[in-house]
């Protein structure tokens, strides 16, 4: 698996290869890494993680938020139709528990603050 470190245990998961399903799929990834702040691409998730109803997403932000960790999805969401979908990025950014962001450095920025 293709890593970068950044320091203020802040990981960045590069390998294209990774696919995020469920929650236990991040943890492992954090764990593996040791780290507290994992940046993944949008690519990196299943199509279902950006459908609400499923629950994973929900899934997701709450061990993060029980466990006392960040992510950041890096991508553009420009292309984002579903209005709950967008109030949940809205407020995932807001709290800054995980973050949809358009490029490294933004998220590198709000994580180093």
């Amino acid at each position: 698996m293709e890593t970068r470190f950044f320091g203020n245990g802040i990981v960045e998961i590069i390998d294209g290869e990774i696919l995020v399903k469920e929650a236990d799929d991040v943890f492992s990834l954090l764990f593996a890494n040791n780290c507290s702040t994992i940046l993944l691409r949008r690519e990196n998730f299943i199509n279902d993680f950006f459908n609400l109803s499923t629950g994973i997403a929900g899934e997701i932000l709450q061990k993060f938020s029980n466990y006392n960790k960040r992510m950041a999805i890096i991508g553009n969401f420009d292309d984002i139709k579903s209005k709950p979908l967008k109030d949940f990025i809205y407020e995932s950014n807001r709290t800054k528990q995980i973050i949809f962001v358009k490029t490294l450095e933004e998220a590198l920025k709000i994580f180093k603050e």
